[in-house]
């Protein structure tokens, strides 16, 4: 009986299962992650709009010039543009976590701030702690939704939200700033970012894990490499900007475009000599990822061209409000949700990207293309509202396919510089093409004057002949992006599952670079002479804890189950023994 009692080895008693602590999981809200990834690159884009609809009112109230106008723009994007690799890299360093928080609440302080401002340095000032913290969240929010969508539809899905959003949410800028400037203040064209900023913060804190696996190739930082990616991005935004007021043969801009190429150039050695490089050169050299940051470069250099031209035509010479300009760009949003929904989700899991972008910046190249056909007699119904859905077409077509090409098979250690180079190509390309289109249309718009007789109608004609000009050179510019993304992009399908590198077999090539890399780790680091994978090595840990707890709550169910026993085997004895014998004969 006491045998049958007693729970056999390796068998659990009953309720054994049922306490059997559940074992960790890294499952998150996904849709609460989504909404955090695109709330912040909401705030980020629309940002770059938004204010440029303010700054007529911001200079009435404030009473700057209108040479100084411009540096509320400029101070922005040039610590944007600056620091985006630093912020990527930080993301991989202390974590996604920490540096969506810090963007966050950083960002939202220096939008209060910008909003309260009392003077013209006030506002530049605010406007440069913006670019700041935008270059540490835009990077965390993508490399958060590369490392949390994996793979699947629900990886199509995430990643076509938010190349819907980085490429149409300049439209909500037009159209929040037109409704905040016409029925509030300019002031809340800055504080609107308290309404997006706050609530994301605070979905960060419910729903991100407060501990999070830090891998341990990331834990430095390549002050050099900072030093040198950092001056060049700063002389090549200065350079362009410079441009764009004074002109491209202005010796400052001259200086600023050779100190750039410098400095870029050095940083390539500087990156093969690091034994942690802020950006390691195997991101920038894979076809695919090449492609595709040449692919979002371009089309927002030439995009920035619509938004910037558009805008004159729609209010200039069509009279359209702020308001009114705003709602004018929504198809062009609608085309690109549409794109980037049916491309991510539908056609890149099947052909992959290289049939795609080319053939998206084809179709933006027409839609352009129809664009340099405005005239002074065009309406919005007959000669914008066809091109501007063609182009949103083409440019969904384009971005979404590019953005989820730029990071997949990427190694979670440099998720987030891999995502700081998409944020890059964003940036540096909108710099480019507002540059190089403002220039276009500044010297078609002369020529027309100067070949024309004076008259009342001279000016407005003048004007369209400059932005059909520059509508013509960003159809030149999709054209040649659709040939490059051609030849650079590779045939068939992105890997899925697990990373590119986890699971394709090295190359002689790659291994011998390997190598070369272990080599001066070792050299700089004796301690850090073999790279472990922290992640795996974590995550067995827990498994092993969770398994020991389970160990200790199953043998401590069969300790009590075995007392029990011995003390109901102790008091059946003792109740036998307390009994009077039995007589021999069997009488009581």
């Amino acid at each position: 009986m006491r045998d049958r009692m007693r729970p056999r080895v390796g068998e659990p008693v009953d309720g054994a299962r049922d306490r059997r602590p559940p074992a960790p999981s890294n499952k998150t809200h996904h849709g609460r992650i989504l909404l955090i990834i695109g709330l912040a690159q909401l705030m980020v884009v629309l940002d770059t709009t938004i204010v440029n609809i303010a700054l007529p009112s911001a200079q009435s109230a404030l009473g700057f010039s209108t040479e100084n106008r411009q540096w509320i723009v400029t101070a922005y994007s040039l610590a944007f543009g600056t620091l985006l690799l630093i912020g990527g890299r930080l993301s991989d360093i202390i974590g996604r976590r920490r540096t969506l928080l810090i963007g966050l609440l950083g960002f939202a302080a220096a939008s209060a701030l910008g909003g309260a401002a009392v003077g013209f340095g006030m506002l530049v000032a605010a406007r440069v702690i913006q670019g700041v913290f935008a270059a540490v969240l835009a990077p965390a929010a993508l490399s958060t939704l590369n490392l949390t969508f994996t793979q699947g539809r629900g990886r199509s899905r995430a990643f076509a939200v938010y190349a819907a959003i980085a490429s149409g949410g300049a439209v909500v800028g037009l159209l929040l700033g037109g409704a905040l400037t016409e029925w509030l203040s300019w002031r809340w064209c800055l504080y609107v970012n308290l309404l997006f900023a706050l609530p994301a913060a605070a979905a960060v804190v419910v729903t991100l894990p407060a501990k999070e696996v830090i891998a341990a190739r990331a834990r430095r930082l390549d002050w050099l490499g900072v030093v040198a990616v950092s001056g060049g991005l700063f002389c090549l935004v200065y350079a362009l900007s410079n441009a764009q007021t004074e002109s491209w043969t202005a010796p400052l801009t001259y200086y600023m475009f050779v100190a750039s190429a410098t400095l870029l150039v050095t940083f390539v050695p500087i990156e093969l000599g690091a034994a942690h490089p802020l950006l390691p050169l195997h991101i920038v050299t894979d076809r695919n990822r090449t492609g595709s940051y040449l692919a979002i470069g371009l089309a927002f250099c030439s995009m920035f061209g619509v938004f910037l031209f558009l805008t004159y035509y729609l209010q200039q010479t069509l009279r359209y409000s702020p308001l009114m300009t705003g709602v004018a760009f929504l198809p062009f949003a609608a085309g690109i949700a549409v794109a980037a929904a049916l491309s991510n989700t539908q056609l890149v899991p099947r052909v992959g990207p290289r049939p795609l972008i080319p053939t998206g910046m084809t179709i933006a190249a027409w839609g352009m293309y129809w664009l340099h056909h405005l005239s002074e007699s065009s309406t919005y119904a007959g000669g914008v509202l066809g091109p501007i859905v063609v182009l949103g077409l083409g440019v969904g077509l384009t971005i979404a396919p590019a953005i989820v090409t730029a990071t997949a098979g990427v190694r979670d250690d440099d998720a987030g510089v891999a995502s700081a180079m998409v944020n890059t190509s964003q940036q540096i390309g909108g710099a480019i093409g507002t540059a190089v289109l403002s220039t276009i249309f500044t010297s078609a718009l002369t020529r027309y004057l100067t070949s024309h007789p004076p008259g009342p109608g001279v000016q407005p004609a003048a004007a369209i002949h400059g932005y059909t000009a520059a509508f013509a050179v960003a159809c030149g510019l999709f054209l040649v992006g659709a040939v490059i993304t051609a030849a650079l992009l590779r045939s068939g399908p992105l890997p899925v599952g697990d990373t590119e590198e986890r699971q394709a077999k090295p190359s002689g090539r790659q291994v011998k670079g390997d190598n070369r890399r272990r080599r001066r780790r070792q050299s700089a680091d004796p301690n850090d002479a073999a790279p472990v994978d922290v992640a795996a090595l974590q995550r067995r840990i827990a498994e092993l804890e969770t398994e020991n707890r389970y160990l200790q709550q199953l043998l401590h169910i069969r300790s009590v189950a075995a007392t029990t026993v011995r003390c109901s085997r102790q008091c059946y004895d003792a109740r036998t023994e307390s009994l009077p014998a039995r007589p021999a004969d069997g009488t009581v």
